[in-house]
């Protein structure tokens, strides 16, 4: 390896290594109480490189969004875009979305589950609304097959992501508080119930 790629290796890395120590400090504190000197700090580097890097704050808060729903489309395109029956293919996106919270509740919560500024972060054409349309495609199909009472493919899709969302965000901040049952089976009879609730 050449000194130039070695260089490309090492300052992508440094860059990840912002990334994940601002995901972790956004989970614990709060997007308005992580200023770059404390992601600097975390690191132990000045936060002049982080500046090399990022030209400020909200410029990381997207790139580590972007990262989170890159891994999401990822694990639905798995699930989602594989299989004949609409209505299990939805269901299993739907299973997917949550364990996915479950499996990596840092990531999940800063992009997911902080306060969104509107004017700072656009949802059209990001990465987030590319994992939501997996959603919208699969409720989509169900529609075309005619299995759904209504027929409004967003009204649809925001009312399914509300209810996985919400079993999510329990999941993640009641982990240790609340008797769960079994995990797989309550995740099951959620989505059961929420598709069940749309059908004819």
């Amino acid at each position: 390896m050449g000194l130039a790629e070695r260089r490309q290796r090492e300052k992508l890395a440094l860059r990840e290594e912002i990334l994940a120590a601002a995901r972790e400090l956004f989970a614990r504190e709060g997007y308005e109480n992580v200023s770059m000197r404390k992601i600097a700090e975390k690191i132990e580097y000045s936060p002049t490189t982080i500046y090399l890097y990022f030209k400020d704050k909200d410029e990381i808060i997207e790139q580590v969004c972007d990262q989170t729903f890159a891994l999401l489309s990822r694990r639905l395109a798995e699930v989602v875009e594989t299989g004949s029956d609409p209505i299990q293919c939805l269901k299993s996106g739907l299973r997917a979305y949550i364990e996915f919270g479950i499996q990596h509740p840092v990531h999940y919560r800063v992009t997911l589950m902080m306060p969104v500024d509107k004017e700072r972060r656009k949802i059209e054409g990001t990465e987030g609304w590319k994992s939501f349309e997996f959603l919208v495609k699969a409720v989509g199909r169900c529609i075309e097959a005619g299995v759904f009472r209504e027929t409004d493919v967003m009204a649809l899709s925001q009312v399914l992501w509300t209810q996985v969302h919400g079993v999510t965000s329990l999941m993640i901040t009641q982990c240790d508080c609340f008797p769960w049952i079994d995990r797989a089976r309550l995740i099951d009879m959620c989505v059961d119930n929420a598709v069940r609730g749309l059908l004819k």
